[in-house]
């Protein structure tokens, strides 16, 4: 029996050898035509082969061949292993098995996020001699600069995309949990748009604003005559997503006697429309989001369990801001150029520390909100710190008609005597307080992140530690 040409590549027996051997022109040519980036490289990381989508993709105006993956699809002198990355090769070598990560790779475009497909070539001997990779940039976070992007780079951040990654191909129903603005919408039109369905319509569904009395007819439609006022037809959102997907935002707000039709929706893919008979078959996908405890809701009876069973076959979580504060540089750049697009603002380094310091209950809602109130109170293109300091405020223009002075530096002495003041506060504060670290923030009126650090030079390690509700 002939072996496929993938399974013959020769193997190589020394460092030396690796660099005089050449992949079989088979194998080359199969990567050749293969309409994603592909690439061959040995065990030394050093590309063998590089497909022209590769090429194009990655580096078309310097060669490839020769050279290390890590060095081109990162600028990294050293393996990803060795750089905080996942190593999709050194994870093949232990598992024996082919392995799929998610990297924030360099284009002549700027970083974008790749997924990344490893597949080990075992040689004659049976060891992983050579190794295939396939790389699939992900939609959901290729430009910084469109509106839809989804932006970040801290780990949180991309444990996240890495779920998106995996699930996004498929028809899963995927339930999107975080506080408000934490970006549902966004996360679930780039699910939608990585998935095999993006060429069909995206419906939204704003649960939390629709009545209750209108809630069945506005999603599944209604026949002429149904009700006072229905003079015609009418189809539902769910047959205007026929063949593409149905985001339900806020679900967690859907009426009790709405939730068991929403169920028969998704456990037989049928509906009726209000005032009708006939029954009707959806082809749709189905998302859905909320800033609600749904678990919680289901134990007091506010939710029905097998709905929330069926929602949640894929539960991603969104985290918030505070616990990305990394990532509020490059999301405060993009935010920049959307609200204020025809000026080239950029933010000082004081600028930046003061807002990675706060804690954003609004999460990126709120950051956008900041952003363009500082924005219209800075006349260069440089936002400072005051400006900052004043759209966190919420002050108005006038307010910075007199410049922020640097207050007076105060004796070691005077020094001293507030410090200790306030740690007696403080513990005086700690004293009445049962509740978490976040209300007791609030009650001082400290962020989040000066609260900690106080009680931590307070040694109030439990507290300082204690995770939020």
């Amino acid at each position: 029996m002939k072996r496929p040409a993938a399974a013959r590549v020769p193997a190589r027996t020394s460092h030396a050898s690796a660099d005089a051997a050449a992949p079989l022109p088979e194998l080359v040519s199969y990567l050749e035509g293969l309409p994603e980036p592909h690439i061959l490289f040995d065990r030394h990381y050093r590309i063998l082969a590089a497909n022209a989508a590769y090429r194009r993709e990655f580096s078309p105006a310097q060669p490839v061949v020769g050279r290390t993956c890590y060095e081109v699809s990162h600028q990294f002198a050293q393996p990803c292993d060795q750089c905080g990355e996942s190593c999709p090769l050194q994870r093949s070598l232990d598992s024996g098995q082919r392995e799929r990560v998610l990297h924030l790779h360099h284009t002549p475009l700027g970083e974008a996020y790749v997924n990344i497909e490893l597949v080990p070539l075992r040689n004659a001997r049976g060891e992983q001699a050579y190794f295939i990779e396939k790389m699939e940039p992900l939609r959901t976070a290729a430009d910084a600069a469109a509106s839809t992007a989804m932006i970040g780079r801290s780990p949180p951040f991309q444990a996240m995309l890495g779920l998106v990654a995996r699930v996004a191909p498929s028809n899963a129903n995927v339930l999107l949990l975080g506080e408000s603005g934490t970006g549902k919408e966004l996360l679930a039109r780039a699910i939608h748009e990585a998935s095999a369905r993006a060429a069909a319509p995206l419906v939204v569904v704003d649960c939390a604003s629709l009545p209750e009395a209108l809630f069945e007819s506005e999603l599944f439609g209604h026949e002429r005559g149904a009700f006072t006022g229905a003079h015609a037809s009418k189809a539902g959102l769910v047959e205007a997503a026929s063949g593409g997907t149905l985001f339900l935002d806020e679900v967690g707000d859907i009426p009790l006697a709405m939730q068991v039709k929403l169920l028969r929706l998704l456990e037989s893919g049928t509906f009726r429309r209000v005032g009708s008979n006939e029954l009707r078959r959806a082809d749709l996908r189905l998302l859905s989001a909320t800033h609600r405890d749904l678990p919680d809701m289901v134990a007091r009876g506010a939710f029905r369990a097998d709905l929330f069973y069926r929602l949640s076959t894929f539960p991603i979580r969104l985290p918030a801001l505070r616990d990305r504060s990394d990532d509020i540089p490059p999301l405060a750049a993009a935010l920049l150029a959307r609200v204020a697009p025809q000026r080239r603002l950029g933010l000082s380094g004081a600028a930046l520390a003061l807002l990675r310091e706060q804690a954003f209950p609004g999460n990126i809602r709120e950051l956008r909100n900041v952003l363009e109130r500082a924005a219209l109170l800075t006349d260069g293109h440089t936002i400072g710190r005051d400006q900052v300091h004043a759209a966190l405020a919420g002050a108005m223009p006038n307010a910075l008609a007199t410049p922020i002075e640097p207050a007076p530096a105060a004796s070691p002495r005077l020094r001293d005597a507030e410090q200790a003041a306030e740690r007696a506060a403080l513990r005086e504060a700690l004293q009445t307080h049962s509740g978490s670290r976040a209300a007791l923030a609030s009650r001082l009126g400290i962020s989040e992140r000066s609260l900690y650090r106080k009680l931590s030079q307070l040694n109030q390690t439990k507290l300082a530690a204690r995770e939020l509700p």
